[in-house]
């Protein structure tokens, strides 16, 4: 079992449970893209962008997932609660990134034993888990990102990198039909929140309390719309994530 380094930098959740049900092509994480699959590729733009290490989260065909070369750099988390929803993987995810000490196998049963809190769906110590204080050095800031996001690049996370204030959170921005709108402004070219989103640990760790459902961090981000910062990022991608078969064009970009 791979260990997450308790280092400081950029520590990219790169979330990769869903099972594409409504593509129905089996797990998105394994689809053809660039010359490899979808997961290897986002987690390869993640570590260029400038992120220190990729914790990839993985549900779905977990067994057939963590079979799929990834780049140096990457830990694959199993999360046994995939199927609630991508709030459980968030928060997965994110308490593998602040917490090195965690137990990073999680492909049990979805008890407390693994270090899950069945309330909140948020991780908690795994049961008899002795951490050393000297190795709970939290990243600066977690970057989460979309297996089903091809448009996400390099240049794209540099960017969002580049532009992040300590303390706050920083989301890309796309005016394009995707993304949230800006309060109640339906102008085309409003520039839309979209992923990936940069979080201070501060943050990161609320959101990941608060997530649940398929809503991920949407309802937290709403809510500290003031403590976010968006990037436009509309000169690099539309922001398009892949859901169903009428989106599979998007695989079709040519390597950027």
């Amino acid at each position: 079992m791979a260990e997450i380094s308790p280092r400081g930098g950029t520590t990219a959740v790169l979330l990769a449970a869903g099972a594409g049900t409504r593509l129905g092509l089996g797990p998105k994480a394994l689809l053809p893209f660039c010359g490899t699959t979808l997961v290897a590729h986002a987690a390869g733009e993640l570590l260029r962008g400038g992120c220190s290490q990729v914790i990839v989260v993985i549900g779905a065909g977990a067994d057939t997932v963590r079979q799929t070369s990834l780049p140096s750099g990457c830990t694959v988390v199993v999360n046994p609660r995939w199927a609630e929803g991508m709030g459980t993987s968030f928060a997965v995810g994110v308490r593998c990134a602040l917490d090195p000490g965690f137990a990073l196998d999680l492909d049990v049963a979805p008890d407390t034993s693994a270090g899950i809190e069945p309330e909140h769906g948020v991780p908690g110590p795994a049961a008899g888990q002795e951490v050393d204080p000297a190795e709970e050095r939290a990243p600066e800031q977690v970057l989460v990102a979309l297996v089903d996001q091809p448009g996400m690049t390099a240049r794209l996370v540099a960017r969002l990198i580049a532009a992040h204030l300590p303390g706050r959170i920083t989301a890309a921005g796309y005016r394009s039909e995707y993304g949230a709108r800006p309060g109640s402004s339906d102008e085309p070219s409003a520039l839309r929140r979209g992923n990936p989103v940069l979080f201070s640990p501060r943050h990161a760790g609320l959101a990941a309390r608060s997530a649940s459902g398929d809503a991920g961090a949407r309802h937290y981000l709403r809510i500290h719309a003031d403590a976010t910062d968006l990037v436009d990022c509309s000169d690099l991608s539309d922001g398009a994530d892949l859901d169903t078969p009428e989106q599979l064009h998007l695989l079709e970009r040519p390597t950027p």
